[in-house]
């Protein structure tokens, strides 16, 4: 019998990627190790594409359909736009700021040159061209298997930030990294951050994300955070992109020996969105908490997809995921815990909780265990449900009319998760956004 291969039909959106890829490669090209990285991602693309439903990671998250346009690459800011210095970004109280404009830094809005003892940044193509010890590090956290957003943000590498955090230098102020869409038409953005935080340091690092509302760009990003051993971490991650945007985004994570790492992640933002996390124990006698809340309204979708990997003995793990859904809105929570042969003694729990204030809202949850050691404490669980009737009556009873009974029960299911944010100053900031979104919902 003779087998007849099919040929794959690309979309159009798959064709103008593969084209402006090619063309990214000869306007920017690289050469050594990192070109050969933007070429092999370039490659992996052309034969793969984008991920369908038929791809079991992607099966609630159809890529391929989501994505229907390639939008070109946003341009660099002109003198006249930067020096305007009106980007509207967020601001967050005693932080040192790093700016990226339409995916592009804008230098006289960020704080570059006033950093604390101890904490450097410098621009991606800067550190590449210097062969600084960080940039040399970019790609070295990528899953073995194929991710398309992650493959595309390699192979339209340019623009991005590089951070050094000197061995025991305990930073007391957060770095916060600032992307921020203001164009008219839409555009798409490809940014890379490379942070190493050395031995014994301590730092507290925010990515905030938003955007003009009407405007169908795209955001994809990608985050390679290499924690030292003893190193204490806190991630703060906000989505809050406009309401017809695409925001994809990577975070790859590598924890060393007896150190501590911390993240949160709030998603209001985005028509559609991916949040993609690969992490990896490197390390014995190490701690992971990973925790989010995702509020979506009106015909949002937001996915949260993770991996961790305990590969060595000895490690703790924690996560806590909430989404809160109302309207025609979808969420989605895959997560996954794997534990190698030799990671005895692991301890990792995975919850999943889901608030529905609708009725034509959705929720995917599929929680995972891999485990292939015989002495550890794993569980994993995950929810959906309504508003507890009694809960709402009781309130009434005590005369909060509905929806202010309803707020004040979506803030305590909400601030489960938040209060584990280390940062008074943080962690009041996200409150206040998830109360926002409350009020704008009512």
């Amino acid at each position: 019998m003779m087998n007849i291969a099919t040929p794959q039909i690309r979309t159009a959106a798959e064709q103008g990627l593969a084209a402006a890829v090619d063309q990214r490669l000869v306007d920017v090209p690289m050469e050594g190790r990192v070109g050969e990285l933007r070429r092999a991602a370039a490659a992996a693309f052309a034969a793969h594409g984008l991920p369908h439903r038929r791809v079991e990671e992607w099966k609630y998250t159809d890529l391929r359909a989501i994505l229907r346009d390639a939008p070109p690459v946003a341009g660099p800011l002109d003198a006249a736009s930067e020096a305007e210095g009106n980007f509207k970004a967020l601001s967050l109280p005693d932080a040192k700021r790093i700016l990226f404009v339409n995916g592009v830094l804008a230098r006289s809005a960020s704080d570059l040159l006033t950093l604390e003892a101890g904490l450097t940044a410098m621009p991606l193509g800067s550190a590449l061209a210097s062969n600084h010890a960080v940039a040399e590090r970019l790609g070295a956290l990528a899953p073995q298997r194929y991710d398309a957003p992650l493959a595309l943000n390699t192979a339209f590498l340019g623009e991005g930030l590089v951070v050094h955090v000197a061995a025991g230098a305990k930073i007391a102020a957060p770095l916060h990294v600032a992307h921020v869409f203001t164009g008219d038409e839409p555009a798409a953005s490809y940014g890379r951050l490379v942070v190493v935080v050395e031995d014994g340091a301590e730092v507290t690092l925010v990515e905030s994300f938003q955007g003009r509302d009407g405007v169908a760009y795209q955001t994809n990003t990608a985050l390679e955070l290499f924690v030292g051993d003893t190193a204490h971490v806190d991630y703060v991650r906000m989505q809050e992109e406009g309401d017809a945007a695409l925001h994809l985004g990577t975070v790859m994570l590598e924890i060393g020996r007896d150190a501590q790492f911390h993240s949160f992640g709030l998603t209001t933002g985005a028509h559609a969105s991916r949040i993609s996390l690969y992490g990896k124990f490197a390390g014995t006698g190490s701690h992971a908490g990973l925790r989010g809340a995702t509020l979506l309204t009106k015909r949002q979708h937001a996915d949260i997809t993770l991996l961790l990997d305990h590969a060595v003995a000895h490690c703790e793990s924690r996560e806590l995921f909430k989404t809160v859904l109302a309207d025609e809105s979808r969420g989605v929570f895959q997560g996954k815990i794997v534990v190698r042969p030799d990671a005895q003694k692991t301890d990792g729990r995975m919850m999943s909780r889901a608030l529905l204030l609708g009725e034509a809202c959705e929720m995917d949850n599929k929680p995972e265990l891999e485990i292939f050691a015989d002495d550890v404490q794993c569980g994993h669980g995950a929810t959906a449900g309504e508003l507890d009737e009694d809960l709402l009556f009781y309130l009434k009873a005590r005369g909060i009319p509905q929806k202010e009974a309803e707020a004040l029960l979506v803030q305590a299911f909400v601030g489960e998760a938040i209060e584990f944010v280390e940062n008074d100053a943080l962690r009041d900031l996200l409150i206040a956004r998830a109360e926002a979104w409350l009020k704008k919902r009512a």
